[in-house]
């Protein structure tokens, strides 16, 4: 996925802003410049899409540079795009094989079945969990 991203210059006494405009809320900056800018913002955009989908929202489509380059806010600043890996927002279920040792297993089926959970449903619960902390 392509997201227009927008980039308010620095200089050396302040930070390069950038906002995200398909994004509401989403927003990052950088010191030393435009690479690190767009860096900072695909880890912005990518942090912003999983609070989203974590949450039940919906995650907008990117729309055309074009779209957001009238708007005068942005007067002045510089329009560039940040790549995402699509798989941010793949929701899709996809079986995996991992290697453990066995009481780690059976931990793990404990603290599952305590939950009620399968052990899939529990291992991405954790992995969920650990995003946020």
């Amino acid at each position: 996925m392509r997201y227009p991203i927008v980039i308010e210059p620095g200089d050396d006494q302040h930070a390069w802003g950038v906002v995200v405009p398909d994004l509401p809320g989403c927003f990052s900056a950088a010191d030393s410049g435009i690479d690190e800018a767009i860096d900072n913002a695909k880890e912005a955009i990518a942090a912003w899409i999983e609070a989203v989908m974590d949450a039940g929202g919906d995650v907008p489509a990117p729309l055309p540079i074009e779209t957001h380059r009238a708007n005068p806010e942005f007067a002045g600043w510089v329009w560039a795009v940040a790549e995402v890996d699509p798989a941010v927002i793949d929701d899709r279920t996809e079986r995996v094989n991992i290697t453990l040792p066995r009481r780690v297993l059976n931990r793990l089926d404990t603290k599952a079945r305590a939950a009620g959970q399968t052990r899939s449903g529990y291992i991405a619960k954790l992995a969920l969990e650990a995003r946020t902390t």
